[in-house]
């Protein structure tokens, strides 16, 4: 060491200051069939915030605020774009975005943004990978048209024609044997009085007469 020179060390101790963060955690892909979604986003913070705010964000550059809510410990407040329909629910250690009435043009990513805004210092996530929500359109389910009378009447009906069709057949058919018969009753009462035969017709005998036999009055010759 040199005479005259004082080396003085002096050693500062390193504060031990815990940066706060807070960290988004989401699902990647939803779908939905119903026009209804609901993202979940996790989130952990290890500061002692006492009023936060969270906002749903639409597209890569999160240009669309869809919806956010805001509360601490003794008010809740909320918001939604007019473009859709959402609303955010706090719970612990998670914020529940609930959208409905959804089209198939509103697919696309959303992130969820959270932020300590009370006491300072202000804190917000960083931007996370974000959820795909991918909206299906619902096909149109062709109805049949239903019968403005019910199928039990209508059988019903079917049923009573059928009975009065073959109840009008049975008469017809009894009706019609009945005639056959009385025609045949009839043809056994015709005038059976013996008519000339053809070739005396010219001979002089009375009409209707019975033709007479003359080899009765014949001699016997042996």
């Amino acid at each position: 060491m040199l005479p005259g020179i004082l080396v003085v060390l002096c050693f500062i101790p390193t504060a031990d200051v815990t940066e706060n963060k807070i960290l988004v955690a989401q699902r990647p892909l939803l779908t939905v069939a119903n026009k209804t979604a609901t993202l979940v986003c996790n989130y952990t913070y290890n500061g002692t915030g006492k009023e936060f705010r969270a906002s749903l964000h639409k597209g890569t550059d999160s240009a669309v605020e869809v919806c956010f809510i805001s509360w601490n410990k003794t008010k809740i407040s909320s918001n939604s774009n007019k473009e859709f329909n959402c609303q955010g629910t706090p719970k612990e250690d998670k914020v529940i975005f609930s959208l409905w009435n959804m089209s198939a043009n509103q697919t696309d990513i959303y992130f969820c943004k959270i932020e300590a805004m009370y006491p300072p210092p202000y804190v917000c996530n960083e931007k996370s990978n974000g959820t795909v929500i991918h909206v299906t359109e619902t096909p149109l389910q062709t109805q049949e048209p239903q019968s403005a009378i019910p199928f039990w009447i209508m059988v019903a009906m079917t049923a009573v024609l059928a009975f009065y069709s073959m109840l009008i057949t049975a008469i017809f058919i009894n009706y019609w044997q009945k005639s056959k018969k009385n025609m045949y009753r009839q043809s056994d009462y015709m005038n059976m009085t013996p008519r000339h035969p053809p070739y005396q017709k010219n001979k002089g005998y009375p009409p209707y007469a019975p033709t007479r036999d003359y080899t009765a009055y014949r001699s016997w010759q042996p």
